[in-house]
Order: structure tokens, then sequence, then C-alpha cells
């Protein structure tokens, strides 16, 4: 199930793109990716975190392929997942031949540093063959060297200019099934980069701060800088990349999408910060029913607020809600209306039970 984007949200309509299954750009939904961070060697653990990041909502995942066993691997992985797999490549062009062969659905590279021209040729070739598409991505931290020399530090026309000559490199062998992206840990670098690439171009744009830091640190400036791109109609695939779980980038991917208006996927919680007036402990019963009802996925809204100055407002705005209220009456809501009492010890139980109720299929 999907929600409208807000009213002033104006996507930009770049070209549409096949990752496999999944359709990128146009008018297709903004996909939410991660990238395993097992040994791609180790095929059973890479399929079962690839399963762990579908399950919890990841559209694609990207898998690093950095020697010939890894791509060799990819074989037996892409025949136990959904998820479509890109092929992380660098350097080595025969890796990015090896990864289309083996059934890879696209192959993340830098033409750039791919090598010679034949190579370029070989590597669109295999593409082509075996209907896989490539994602041109540019990072700040591995800008070629003559751009490097040329701007004497990666700036926003050095990320633009490395896409537009990777773009070229492309489109003068006949290939046009691919996506962009330009990187930087920088919050400002990356949006000012991307902005001046969506102006001039329609491919369709993988949005992401690269290396942006742990979990609370990566998901505050993703957050920045995915989440005003994305108000800008700029954006058609996402990734949140943090040093931590895979499965929280796909969370906190979500949560992006949620907070605009343009996909939502499981329980969105309001709830209050909390304070004196708290007629039950509001930040424990947030904790707890975050866990409990982390297996939804059909979305549906609930607010939790700690007492009644704001908590009929918010009730009325979602599916189910919650107020606390004076001598242990806290004041459960159902589509805006009053519906029953709940003593503050049964609000786990209760709200757990509808939540269920409400999404079962």
């Amino acid at each position: 199930m999907e929600i409208r984007p807000h009213r002033l949200i104006k996507r930009k309509v770049t070209k549409k793109i096949q990752v496999g299954k999944i359709s990128v750009g146009g008018n297709s939904l903004i996909s939410v990716q991660s990238m395993t961070n097992t040994l791609t060697t180790d095929i059973k653990k890479t399929i079962n975190q690839i399963q762990s990041l579908e399950e919890a909502g990841a559209d694609i995942v990207r898998v690093s392929c950095p020697d010939e066993d890894s791509t060799k691997a990819l074989k037996k992985i892409v025949k136990e997942v959904s998820a479509p797999i890109v092929a992380d490549i660098h350097f080595h062009y025969k890796r990015a031949i090896e990864a289309a062969d083996m059934g890879a659905s696209c192959l993340r590279i830098n033409p750039g540093n791919i090598g010679t021209d034949q190579r370029i040729l070989e590597v669109i070739k295999a593409a082509k063959n075996n209907n896989c598409s490539i994602r041109i991505g540019v990072n700040a931290g591995s800008l070629e060297k003559n751009l490097l020399e040329k701007y004497k530090e990666p700036c926003p026309d050095a990320l633009v200019e490395s896409a537009q000559q990777n773009i070229k490199l492309l489109e003068d062998n006949d290939f046009f099934n691919f996506k962009i992206s330009v990187k930087s840990s920088d919050v400002f670098l990356t949006v000012k980069a991307y902005k001046k690439l969506s102006k001039i171009c329609d491919y369709p744009l993988h949005l992401g701060v690269t290396e942006a830091g742990g979990l609370l640190t990566g998901s505050i400036k993703s957050s920045i800088g995915i989440g005003q791109l994305l108000m800008e109609g700029i954006g058609d695939t996402i990734r949140v990349s943090l040093s931590s779980d895979p499965v929280d980038e796909i969370k906190a991917g979500y949560e992006i999408l949620k907070s605009l208006g343009i996909r939502s996927r499981g329980v969105k919680i309001i709830s209050c910060p909390s304070c004196a007036r708290q007629a039950f402990p509001v930040i424990e019963t947030v904790k707890i029913l975050e866990k409990k009802l982390a297996h939804i996925k059909k979305p549906i809204s609930l607010s939790i607020i700690g007492c009644v100055v704001n908590g009929p407002g918010e009730a009325a705005q979602t599916d189910i809600g919650l107020t606390g209220g004076g001598q242990d009456s806290n004041l459960l809501y159902l589509s805006g209306i009053p519906h029953t009492k709940v003593p503050s010890s049964e609000i786990i139980d209760k709200v757990v039970k509808l939540v269920e109720e409400k999404t079962k299929d």
C-alpha cells in the first residue's frame, strides 16, 4: 500500500530503466536499497543477509564482487533471493563481465576507472547480452586524477563533470540503460552535485550520502541530504549508508520516505518526548512497541501521547491513538474516535493486538 507524496513535492520525471524486476525512474516508486557486508564467497551468510534485507523491505540489494570467486558465487546467490542484485565492481572489467553472466541485474561501476575503451565496450556488451543495467557511481573519494588536478579538490563541478564523462562513454557505445550517483560524505557537496546534475540530465538518480557514519550520525546526515533532494523532486532510488547492520539502512530509508509522504511501510509511530504531565512511561512504551510491531508490513499510523494537551489532536490524525489520562484512565482512539479506556499496565498488549488485527491480510 502506498501513500501520496506531500502536495508540495513535484517529482522530476526521469527516464525509466529496469533493475531486474524493479523499475527505476519515470513514474516508478522510489526504491530503497542496501548492501551486504558479508564475504560474498560465504554464500550461505550472504543469502541469509539478503533475505533479512528483503524482509525489512529492500527493493534492491548490492553485493561486492572484488574477485572471481565472488562473481562466481553470484550464480547461486541470485537463485535463492528475490531482490535484484547489483554487483559492486571496481577497476577489474572482467569482474563486471562475469557478474553480468552470473545473473546480476545491475553493475555498479565507474566506467572511467575500468580501463581502455575496448574494455568498456566488452562490459557494455556483457550488460546488453544479459539485460543488465549499469549504475555510474561517482564518489568524491575516488575521483579521476585529471579532475582532481583540474579542480584541486572534490567539489560539485568535479563530481558532475565525472558523471558527464562517464555518461558520454556509455552513450557513445549505444548504451542507455543506466542510472547515476554523485556521492560524497559531505552533505553540502552531495546536495549541490545532485542538484547540478539533475538540471542537465534526465537519467534516473540514485541518492545517498556516502560513508555517512554510524546509526545515529549517519541517519541524521542522510536524512538531511537525501530528504532535501527528495523534497525538491530529485531522486529515483535511495541508500542510507551506515556503519551499522544493513537492515538499519532499510529502516532509515523508509523513515525518510514516510516522513515525506512518499512511501509507507509498517507502523508509523507518532509519540511525544514525554514530560511531567505524562500519565504513563511514554519513552519505554514506545521502545517496546517498536520492537513488538517490527514485523508489521502493512502501513498503519499510531500515536502515543502522554497527556491530553496534544493527545486528542494527534489521535484524530492516526489510525490508532492513545492519550494519557488521569488516575490510570488512558483513552484509546480508533480512527480519531474515542474507543475505550486502558489502564497503563495493559497499554502494550492492547495496542499490539489492535495493530495486528487492523493489518491482518
